[in-house]
């Protein structure tokens, strides 16, 4: 598959994530050594370890179903990077009366153009940071 535009890698590999589609998820990616995924609480996964990291995930017979807003875009030629908030969503049947929606993860995606159009060359997701400390004395985070 060709993809014109970064967004357009970027849409593929949500649609392969919420379907639990391991096809999919490997189309959107570079055919290099040198692609990485680090997902929270898991090993990193290097080159072809990408792959086999989302063949496991999506073996347990469901994808994820995230809503996901764009807070920062660059491109600058044939390179771009995307940092995205995924926040998961929770199905009528899930939802627990009392228990606090689980947090948001923030991701980054770097896209490489290629003679083949745009491909995934990095996926780095975290979770939430915490607050930043506040300056007792005037009441800001001591980043303000």
């Amino acid at each position: 598959m060709r993809f014109a535009t970064p967004q357009d890698v970027e849409d593929a590999y949500y649609d392969a994530l919420e379907a639990g589609d391991a096809e999919a998820m490997s189309s959107v990616w570079a055919d290099s050594d040198a692609i990485f995924c680090l997902l929270p609480m898991m090993p990193l996964a290097v080159g072809e370890q990408v792959g086999r990291l989302w063949r496991i995930l999506f073996e347990q017979g469901r994808g994820f179903d995230l809503e996901v807003r764009h807070l920062l875009w660059i491109e600058e030629g044939d390179l771009a990077v995307h940092l995205v908030e995924e926040r998961p969503q929770i199905q009528a049947d899930q939802f627990q009366p009392g228990v606090p929606l689980p947090p948001p993860l923030y991701a980054t995606h770097v896209f490489r153009r290629a003679a083949d159009g745009w491909r995934l060359l990095v996926h780095q997701s975290s979770p939430t940071p915490p607050p930043p400390p506040r300056v007792p004395s005037a009441g800001r985070t001591a980043l303000a």
